[in-house]
């Protein structure tokens, strides 16, 4: 599966709410197993409110996924595809 690393900051809404926000989380991290992924949150303190680690089984699904979750009005993410030892690897062998 495709990894990725979500920078999370809160919209004017959802630090509003921010008192849902485990709430929240939980139900991301539901909606994203109901389209084959998994989701990790971690709540920061600096530049970003949230760090979400999550898989999924493609680049279409990911992006289905967080618009989904943008569409809520409570967050902004920047997204980075992620990529372990393993995989990097086999990038460099393709290089040469």
């Amino acid at each position: 599966m495709a990894r990725y690393v979500s920078l999370i900051n809160w919209t004017d809404e959802g630090v509003k709410n921010f008192k849902d926000t485990t709430k929240r989380a939980a139900e991301a991290a539901a909606a994203a197993e109901k389209m084959g992924g998994k989701l990790t949150v971690y709540w920061t303190i600096g530049a970003y409110d949230i760090v979400a680690v999550s898989e999924f089984p493609d680049d279409q699904t990911a992006t289905s996924f967080l618009l989904r979750l943008g569409s809520l009005g409570n967050i902004r993410t920047q997204t980075m595809r992620a990529f372990d030892a393993q995989e990097m690897n086999g990038i460099i062998s393709k290089t040469a």
